[in-house]
């Protein structure tokens, strides 16, 4: 099982949004309405975890001088 974060789309103005989780199957159908209240919702895509190494070498990156003379 995933959890998913989902958000209320607010239906006028000065309405605030909710987010709330969910857990369901990768293969179940995303939800398309808040259980419990029927409002309309959408599913947000988060940021994973990453580890990042700064002693690596730049070449060939778009921070690599050389990179912009091709």
């Amino acid at each position: 099982m995933t959890t998913y974060v989902y958000e209320t789309i607010p239906q006028s103005a000065g309405e605030v949004p909710v987010r709330f989780e969910f857990k369901q199957g990768m293969n179940d159908p995303k939800l398309t309405v808040q259980p419990g209240t029927g409002k309309p919702v959408r599913r947000l895509v988060s940021g994973g975890f990453a580890l990042l190494r700064v002693d690596l070498p730049k070449v060939g990156s778009v921070t690599d001088p050389s990179w912009h003379d091709k």
